[in-house]
């Protein structure tokens, strides 16, 4: 069983106590994912580990698994897979939050390897990522009114040989041909004991998980044992969990946040977590009812990305018991200020930002929840690893590390980071000898909390989920009327950023961008890359050496928001607007209000707080 401290984690200074005090090893002795359950049930067989909501009606009876019950089950679920795929199968799932969903994923990790696959993904991308993964096990769910996951996996039995469908239905959902039920499936197997001997563990692989958008060549990041648990306790430690916590589990379980923090951790502590609904805080029932679900159940700890954060926080509390709630946990993508200020001032309690990686088992850095909140700061490294800040060479290899305060890339050491990508031509120098370069830009300051500053990579993050700009390029530049496609992130205010395509059209043609926008949509297989506007320029800049220069179409579309929001919504069409590349944040916007307007500087600046960049409002 991992050994926690009983001195909640605040400081540096702290966690470098807590690594001297005992080893890693000593510190975590469980060498499977399987022996996080078996040593939860040994504690508190009965304490409830998941309670499952599906409507989050006042009156609903919430399906409870109980640690010992939970461990049932995931062994049922492993040697289920160990049955009809053999020895180590790769058992990929399409499943929304549900109960079954974490008995799919522990049991295939125990078995062999997990293969977590965003549902909303289109079924030929679905298929290459099946394909370069090697599993020959698809759980998805069944037919169901609002989603088309098992019209999706019917496809991909066609497209995939081999491939055993496993449905997971309510009872008495009338039987398919060629499909196994998983409940009876499930019920069939012994859940005392597993019938294939050991359980994989130490550096086995554990998982692949998917990056960003899939373009035909998926990169699929492989996750050991060793990984997961080092990445999990971390998550644990920094997050203070305990036995009696309650947390709200709203992300994706295809997502590494969902499974490693906001799920693996709290089972190592041994808290409750709280599915709300299996669409999570894409559920409208759970956003609207959001502050009466943390009252009615008392959660201590609540989640989610900034976009569903701020969703709940426009929701009122009406009086709602929150005397439980310690604090707020979030990430997946940059935290707006104005939104950590608004959680402060709605729930008493303040919002801690993680930063995690997919190649770093899904964990970084937590700013301790035990601590003082560092505004703006992604906080510390995990315990046992180690967060550089390291100088760009002339070359583009890393150099130095960075002076206080100094802006440069982020780099990841310890034993979580992963092991690499399963195809090895999707290296290309991010992880190199066990140091991990994550491509994004950051900087520390002289108490050696982190702060990010911006990507050196082009990825536009939309809401937690990643999106490969060369994806909508690609798709775009199919069309024979577009001569160059330059796609880039546009700060917005709910989302963090979403895509936007300039479009260079070639000599002679006359194309509407509703147009471009029909074969956008046409073309691109994620929906969250559609883009959310294109732009058709006579040039897109170029370098010297023939390069697209992203940075000023960022700042291009920057301005083209902010000219929008405050000419015509906020009603000042004399203000002058300038956008810059820069700054701790990535981009500067100025804007200068003629003499007349200055009664109007709180509202703009109030306008601007919600976006990722840095502002400011000047008035003579």
């Amino acid at each position: 069983m991992a050994i926690f401290s009983e001195q909640p984690i605040c400081t540096l200074d702290d966690i470098k106590r807590f690594e001297a005090e005992l080893s890693l090893e000593q510190r975590l002795p469980e060498r499977s994912i399987l022996d996080v359950f078996t040593a939860g049930a040994e504690r508190q067989s009965e304490r409830t580990a998941i309670t499952m909501l599906m409507s989050g009606a006042p009156d609903e009876q919430p399906r409870r698994v109980s640690y010992g019950d939970l461990l049932g089950l995931i062994r049922r679920a492993a040697n289920l897979f160990s049955t009809l795929g053999g020895p180590r199968p790769g058992v990929a799932y399409m499943l929304p939050s549900l109960v079954e969903t974490h008995v799919t994923l522990w049991g295939a990790e125990t078995a062999g390897y997990a293969v977590p696959i965003n549902f909303l993904l289109q079924p030929d991308s679905i298929a290459a990522l099946l394909k370069a993964s090697g599993a020959t096990i698809l759980v998805a769910l069944g037919p169901h009114p609002q989603l088309d996951i098992w019209q999706k996996a019917e496809q991909l039995r066609d497209q995939v040989p081999g491939l055993t469908l496993i449905r997971v239905a309510p009872p008495g959902t009338p039987a398919e041909e060629g499909v196994v039920d998983f409940g009876a499936a499930l019920m069939a197997q012994p859940d005392d004991h597993l019938i294939f001997g050991e359980p994989c563990g130490g550096d086995d692989v554990a998982a692949y998980f998917h990056t960003g958008g899939t373009t035909g060549t998926p990169k699929l990041v492989a996750h050991t044992h060793r990984g997961q648990l080092i990445a999990a306790f971390g998550g644990a430690v920094l997050c203070n969990m305990r036995s009696h916590d309650i947390l709200t589990g709203t992300l994706p379980l295809f997502h590494v946040a969902g499974t490693i923090v906001g799920g693996l951790s709290g089972f190592m502590a041994g808290l409750e977590l709280l599915l709300m609904s299996p669409g999570g805080l894409r559920n409208p029932a759970m956003v609207e009812g959001f502050w009466r679900l943390v009252a009615q159940y008392r959660a201590t700890l609540v989640g989610g990305v900034p976009t569903a954060v701020g969703a709940v926080l426009e929701v009122p509390t009406d009086g709602a018991d929150l005397s439980a709630l310690r604090a707020g946990l979030t990430g997946a993508a940059l935290l707006p200020p104005a939104v950590g200020e608004r959680f402060r001032e709605v729930t008493g309690r303040n919002l801690f930002e993680i930063y995690g990686m997919t190649e770093a088992s899904g964990l970084v850095t937590i700013d301790p929840l035990a601590g003082a909140c560092g505004v703006g700061s992604v906080g510390w490294p995990l315990p046992y690893t180690h967060v550089d800040v390291r100088r760009l060479d002339a070359d583009g290899s890393l150099g130095e590390p960075c002076a206080e305060n100094e802006i440069g890339v982020v780099t990841v050491r310890g034993d979580h980071v992963s092991p690499g990508y399963r195809d090895r031509d999707h290296e290309d120098g991010v992880i190199e000898n066990g140091t991990l370069n994550t491509g994004d830009l950051g900087y520390k300051d002289a108490q050696g909390r982190l702060y990010m500053a911006g990507r050196s990579k082009d990825l536009i993050i939309r809401s937690g989920h990643n999106i490969d700009p060369v994806m909508i390029e690609n798709a775009m530049s199919e069309h024979p009327a577009v001569a160059l496609a330059a796609a880039v992130g546009v700060p917005d205010a709910y989302a963090g950023e979403l895509p936007v395509c300039f479009i260079q059209l070639r000599a002679d043609v006359d194309i509407s961008a509703d147009d471009l926008q029909e074969h956008a949509q046409r073309t691109i297989g994620e929906r969250p890359a559609w883009p959310k506007q294109i732009h058709i320029v006579d040039t897109i800049p170029l370098t010297s050496v023939g390069k697209i220069y992203k940075p000023s179409l960022r700042c291009d579309a920057a301005a083209r928001l902010v000219t929008e929001l405050v000419h015509n919504q906020l009603k000042l069409p004399d203000a002058g607007i300038d956008v810059v590349a820069g700054g701790a944040r990535g981009m500067r916007v100025t804007v200068t209000l003629q003499e007349t307007a200055r009664a109007s500087v709180p509202a703009v600046e109030k306008a601007l707080g919600a976006y990722l960049f840095e502002a400011k409002v000047l008035a003579p």
